[in-house]
């Protein structure tokens, strides 16, 4: 018993750690996606976001912003790794694990 219990609790660090380096990380990556408009046959590009309850568009230019586009991919795919690790954290008991 005394085995399950010391990893149970290790895996209850893991992804308490986890979690936690996780949400830093996105913190740092932009929010949003990237909309591309047809005007008159030219292309434009827009970041668009939530504030609060409010859509926000941004005017990014004609370019296609390759590296706030690799940022979005990136933040989607860390968001995956949080869902899954809160998954995990649901699963294991929070109370103390006595030794």
């Amino acid at each position: 018993m005394r085995v399950l219990k010391s990893i149970l609790r290790d895996s209850l660090t893991y992804y308490q750690r986890l979690e936690r380096d996780l949400t830093r990380r996105l913190a740092r990556l932009p929010q949003g996606s990237v909309k591309r408009r047809r005007i008159r046959g030219h292309a434009y590009y827009y970041r668009q976001w939530r504030n609060g309850g409010k859509v926000v568009h941004r005017y990014l230019g004609r370019r296609k912003p390759v590296e706030l586009l690799k940022g979005i991919r990136e933040r989607r795919q860390l968001n995956q790794e949080l869902a899954k690790a809160r998954a995990a954290l649901r699963l294991l008991p929070r109370r103390k694990l006595a030794a």
